[in-house]
């Protein structure tokens, strides 16, 4: 079984803001896969499908993202699922916008989502996909940025970088292994 996690804030005002690069590449994995992320479960909106016979587990926290720990342990906990099956799909303003990268496991760094998964479930060893947001402008504080639109420069950017993670989480729902995902997308 595979749980892939995509964080982001729930809502029309959260929509299209950096911080929900996670929410955007879940949706596209799941255009990918053929379902929607609609049902209401642990704090979160699922899908469930099965891919080459194995359960893959699509989700999208619903608590805001400094709590998305809480939906992560009890998805986790619901379905009895070891570490190695998570992925977590998250915004990254240590990397340049639209950058991907993939590790097995890592520090949060100052990413509250992850600080707060982390601290829940007891580990910061379960993979993640990164997806580069930049830096914010110099006049603007960090919460602000990642909760402001993405600006119409970055849009095609991140557009395109959410399709290439829904890409590489497909391609490791059909088995290939996470080790040549890093390789391929690093």
């Amino acid at each position: 079984m595979l749980l892939i996690i995509g964080l982001g804030n729930p809502g029309a005002a959260y929509k299209n803001t950096y911080h929900n690069c996670g929410f955007r590449a879940a949706d596209a994995l799941a255009e990918k896969l053929g379902v929607t992320i609609k049902k209401s479960e642990c704090f979160a909106l699922t899908a469930h499908v099965f891919v080459n016979g194995s359960k893959v587990i699509l989700a999208k926290p619903q608590t805001f993202m400094n709590l998305s720990g809480k939906s992560v342990w009890a998805l986790a906990s619901k379905y009895k699922l070891e570490k190695k099956d998570i992925v977590v799909v998250y915004d990254d303003i240590d990397l340049p916008v639209g950058a991907l990268r993939l590790r097995e496991e890592g520090r949060p760094g100052t990413h509250n989502g992850m600080k707060d998964i982390v601290e829940r479930i007891g580990t910061s060893e379960f993979k993640r996909l990164r997806i580069g947001i930049g830096q914010p402008p110099a006049n603007m504080q960090l919460s602000d940025f990642v909760t402001s639109r993405v600006s119409p420069l970055d849009e095609p950017v991140l557009k395109d970088a959410s399709s290439k993670a829904a890409e590489g989480l497909f391609s490791l729902c059909n088995g290939e292994s996470f080790q040549s995902l890093m390789q391929k997308y690093n």
